[in-house]
C-alpha cells in the first residue's frame, strides 16, 4: 500500500457506493483504480503517468469520466463528509 492509498476504513465507506455492473471483461479492482485516480488528482500529473500498480491509466481515466457522468463522485463526497 502506498502512502496515500485508501485505508480499510475509507474503503468500507466508499465500496458500497460504487456501481458494480460487470461487463464482458473482468474489471480492474475498484480500490486499485480509485487509488490511481486519487494519485493523479493529488499530483496533477497526466493520466498516462499513473503508476502501473494502479492498473492501466486508460481504465482510471475511463472510470473517472464514467462515474462523473453517473453522479458517483457526488455520492462519494456526500458519504465521506458524513463519515
Amino acid at each position: 500500500m502506498a502512502r496515500f492509498d485508501l485505508t480499510d476504513f475509507e474503503w468500507s465507506v466508499i465500496q458500497p457506493l460504487l456501481p458494480n455492473k460487470p461487463r464482458g471483461v473482468p474489471r480492474v479492482d475498484d480500490r486499485r483504480v480509485l487509488n490511481g485516480i486519487f494519485w493523479r488528482l493529488r499530483t496533477g500529473a497526466a493520466w498516462a503517468d499513473i503508476p502501473a500498480r494502479y492498473g492501466p491509466h486508460t481504465t482510471c481515466v475511463n472510470r473517472f469520466n464514467r462515474w462523473r457522468k453517473a453522479g458517483v463522485w457526488d455520492r462519494l463526497l456526500d458519504a465521506i463528509s458524513k463519515a
